[in-house]
């Protein structure tokens, strides 16, 4: 039986051919909680009884969401996830100043591999598959129910197959290619599907733009969105990757459910408006007048996303109209920045820099917004007050079209101020 990328790794994982609408029990091989989804997860373990140990080495614990905490509540989260990792001895908590968001740690620290299953109590844990691995989000319960069997229950999903040929313009990323293509299926278009990647211009873009695509998988309601592993993986894992790991390719013969088929000179720099990630349209066309600019996330808080936004804004301000508000995504992108040189370009762009954390992507705290203001925002949701009040206004966009905007006090096509002097 030919088999695609999820259901070999699921073969493999299961000791047994699977096949799609299976229901299986599969070793996982990491399962990480952040510091909201942790609490209910540690309260529901301790339920199964003091016999019962946490399997450690499986276990990661990632405080990110409310980070620093911002009141009593969070403080007490956070405590939560510090006394479990305490009492069953989990080297895999990353404490606060030490680590950074969830899914940027998570691969930066070499648990994610290519044919690896891992679960994470936060939907965006589909990231992973950019390395080739099956990540899905879970729900806290599950979480637990993982920390003591190390394995869990999953349907097989079927597979869709995504082809992507030719060159990018310029100023086009994955994260256009991602909201191109949850523009055209809808929010609704993957549902319980493994997403699958190929083509030229996916094997051309940098890991990094592959982590934005995966991210947003979830964005289309997909259980996965996986990218076949190669070289620029490979050597990303070198010296960094914890363990071993066996890289699972799709058959040549596989069958996918659906295959979509796109053109890269097709793709323009687009924008999601309110109140869906497939409410997009071309960002040249948006001219949306903002109030805040947000730069980070664990959709695009690397250093190739600050690197972008860097190269837009040196030597211009943020317009008077506007705050920008810039979160890189871990400890490691934070020290990058200031090496190379990126902070100082922010900062004399009248810019906000703030160390690791998803406070404001879920409208927690730093940078929550008004009733009736406008965010232009590197993140993966736009939901009905996700940013803040429910009579804000949240849209989708790139690094580079977030910078532009950023400077002209409106969502513009980056193209606008690149030959400005």
């Amino acid at each position: 039986m030919r088999q695609t990328i999820a259901e070999r790794i699921f073969t493999k994982k299961c000791g047994k051919i699977v096949v799609p609408g299976e229901i299986v029990e599969a070793d996982v091989d990491y399962v990480m909680v952040n510091d909201i989804t942790g609490l209910p997860a540690f309260e529901e373990f301790e339920k199964l009884g003091k016999k019962i140990k946490p399997i450690a080495n499986k276990i990661v614990l990632i405080p990110d969401h409310y980070v620093p905490n911002k009141d009593v509540p969070s403080a007490k989260q956070a405590f939560a996830m510090r006394e479990f990792a305490r009492k069953y001895s989990i080297k895999n908590y990353f404490e606060v100043g030490r680590g950074g968001i969830c899914h940027q740690i998570m691969i930066e620290s070499g648990f994610v591999a290519p044919g690896r299953l891992i679960v994470g109590a936060d939907s965006h844990t589909c990231t992973y598959g950019a390395l080739g691995a099956f990540a899905t989000g879970i729900g806290s319960t599950e979480a637990a129910g993982v920390f003591a069997m190390g394995k869990l229950w999953f349907k097989v999903p079927e597979s869709q197959k995504v082809i992507i040929e030719g060159n990018l313009k310029e100023y086009v990323c994955g994260k256009d290619i991602i909201l191109n293509i949850i523009g055209d299926i809808g929010v609704d278009g993957a549902i319980y599907k493994s997403m699958e990647f190929y083509g030229s211009t996916i094997k051309n873009l940098p890991l990094s733009d592959r982590i934005t695509i995966s991210n947003m998988c979830i964005e289309a309601g997909a259980k996965t969105g996986i990218i076949p592993p190669d070289e620029k993986v490979f050597n990303y894992l070198s010296g960094r990757v914890r363990g071993g790991y066996d890289p699972i390719l799709a058959d040549a013969d596989a069958t996918y459910l659906e295959n979509f088929h796109y053109a890269a000179k097709d793709m323009v720099p687009m924008v999601a408006k309110p109140y869906l990630p497939s409410n997009v349209i071309p960002a040249s066309e948006c001219g949306v007048e903002i109030d805040q600019a947000y730069l980070g996330s664990c959709t695009n808080g690397r250093i190739e996303d600050l690197r972008t936004a860097a190269r837009i804004l040196k030597g211009r301000k943020v317009h008077q109209n506007v705050r920008l508000i810039v979160v890189p995504a871990s400890k490691d992108v934070y020290a990058r920045a200031m090496r190379e040189g990126i902070f100082e370009i922010f900062l004399e762009s009248d810019a906000f820099i703030s160390g690791p954390t998803c406070g404001a992507c879920l409208g927690g705290y730093m940078g929550v917004l008004a009733p009736g203001e406008k965010c232009v925002s590197t993140t993966n949701r736009n939901f009905l007050g996700r940013m803040g009040d429910a009579k804000s206004e949240v849209y989708l966009a790139s690094p580079a079209t977030v910078a532009a905007s950023a400077i002209e006090g409106r969502i513009v096509d980056p193209s606008e101020v690149k030959h400005e002097k």
